[in-house]
C-alpha cells in the first residue's frame, strides 16, 4: 500500500466527501477518486459505500481507517527523525473556547510563540459536542474540554484544572448579601451564553428540577453576558476565571449559592493516535502553564 493512497484514504474517510477531500489535499476530485479506486483495487475490497451524493466507510473501510491513521503519523515521525529537525515544527489544529482563550490559553500562547516559532498554532473556538466530533474525525488535533465528565468515547484527555464557578451579578442586587437557594434562582431573570456550554447546560438542569422550565436572556458570549450583568438586567453562572477582575473591581458582585457539580478544564485527542513532538510539547506546557495558574 502506498503512503500517498493511505493518506488520500483517509481524508476522504474523515470528511465523508470526495470533493472536500480534494481540496484540503490540494489535488482535483477526479484524482482523489482513482486514487481511492486504486487503493481499492490493491486491497481487492470497497472501502467506502456510494450512495447517490453521499459515502460511508464499508466494514473494511472502518477497519483499514486506524491502520492508516497509525502508518501516516508513523511516517510523520520517521521523516522528522531522519532529517534531524533539531526545532519542533508543524501545524497544531486546536479546538477551544471563548473562557479559555481570553484567560488561560495566552501565557500557553505566547510560550509557544516565543520558544517553538516554527509550531503554527490554529485556534478553532467550539464547544462541547462539537469539539468531540472534531476531535474523534480527526478535524482538530488536539481540542479543550469544560466538562464535567473526564471520560469521552473514542478520546483520549488530561485534566489540567478544576474550573470554579461563579454566580454573579450586579451590585445591589436582591440577592447580594445572603443564602441564595435554587427556588430564589428560577425567579430570575437569569443570563447565559449560548446552549452547548457545559455550566450553562448544567444551571439549566438544576433550574429545570424544580419543575418548571426555565427562560435564560442569551448573549452570545461571556462579554456581552458580564456587561449585561453588570448593568443589572439579570445573575449569570459563569467560570470564575472570567470573572475575577470585575469581581476585584466591584463591578460585579458573587452572589453565596455554590454550584452542585464540578467542572474540569481538559485538553484531549484522539483515541489511538500517535502525538507527534509538538503536539505533546503542547499538552505539556499546558498541563504546567495552567497549573501555575491554580
Amino acid at each position: 500500500m502506498e503512503l500517498r493512497l493511505l493518506v488520500t484514504f483517509e481524508k476522504v474517510a474523515t470528511v465523508l466527501s470526495f470533493t472536500r477531500a480534494a481540496a484540503e489535499l490540494g489535488y482535483a476530485q477526479s484524482s482523489v477518486t482513482s486514487q481511492v479506486r486504486s487503493l481499492e483495487s490493491s486491497l481487492g475490497t470497497e472501502l467506502f459505500d456510494r450512495l447517490g451524493g453521499h459515502i460511508k466507510l464499508t466494514e473494511a473501510g472502518e477497519r483499514l481507517l486506524p491502520y492508516a491513521r497509525q502508518i501516516i503519523e508513523l511516517a510523520e515521525e520517521a521523516r522528522a527523525a531522519v532529517t534531524g529537525a533539531e526545532e519542533p515544527s508543524g501545524t497544531l489544529v486546536v479546538g477551544t473556547m471563548e473562557s479559555l482563550t481570553n484567560h488561560r490559553l495566552p501565557p500557553l500562547l505566547e510560550y509557544f510563540h516565543h520558544r517553538y516559532p516554527k509550531v503554527r498554532l490554529s485556534l478553532r473556538t467550539t464547544i462541547g459536542d462539537e469539539t468531540r466530533q472534531a476531535l474523534r474525525q480527526g478535524t482538530y488535533d488536539l481540542g479543550f474540554l469544560m466538562e464535567e465528565e473526564t471520560g469521552h468515547p473514542g478520546l483520549e484527555s488530561v485534566v489540567l484544572a478544576v474550573e470554579p464557578l461563579a454566580l454573579v451579578a450586579a451590585p445591589g442586587h436582591p440577592l447580594a448579601g445572603g443564602p441564595v437557594a435554587l427556588a430564589d434562582l428560577a425567579a430570575g431573570p437569569l443570563l447565559a451564553t449560548e446552549p452547548g456550554c457545559a455550566y450553562r447546560d448544567l444551571f439549566e438542569r438544576e433550574l429545570n428540577s424544580l419543575g418548571a422550565p426555565v427562560a435564560f436572556m442569551e448573549f452570545g458570549t461571556i462579554e456581552a453576558t458580564k456587561r449585561a450583568a453588570a448593568a443589572g438586567l439579570g445573575i449569570s453562572l459563569l467560570p470564575e476565571v472570567t470573572v475575577a477582575a470585575e469581581l476585584a473591581e466591584g463591578t460585579l458582585v458573587r452572589l453565596d449559592w455554590q454550584p452542585p457539580f464540578t467542572l474540569r478544564t481538559q485538553l484531549a485527542w484522539r483515541s489511538g493516535k500517535r502525538l507527534p513532538a509538538h503536539a505533546r510539547l503542547f499538552v505539556e506546557q499546558a498541563r504546567r502553564l495552567v497549573a501555575e495558574q491554580g
